[in-house]
């Protein structure tokens, strides 16, 4: 019996020191993985190449319609 209250002991007390080191650092990993703010430059070069994407999206499209019609005749 005194064998079973002390593996419950030990057990609720691993468990809780095991949230406690959990906590911990997600907290410590929280604080030190905040991304710093963007520079104007960089946002302006983020949407620079973002819209070279999308027209190059948008002439893979055009150039697979024409595809498409030349196929079709």
């Amino acid at each position: 019996m005194l064998l079973v209250l002390a593996a419950g002991f030990i057990g609720q007390f691993g468990k809780r020191l095991a949230d406690y080191l959990i906590a911990r650092r997600r907290k410590r990993l929280d604080s030190a993985s905040a991304p710093p703010l963007p520079e104007p430059a960089q946002m302006a070069e983020t949407k620079d190449r973002r819209d070279k994407a999308d027209a190059k999206v948008a002439k893979k499209t055009a150039k697979a319609a024409v595809k498409q019609a030349k196929k079709a005749d």
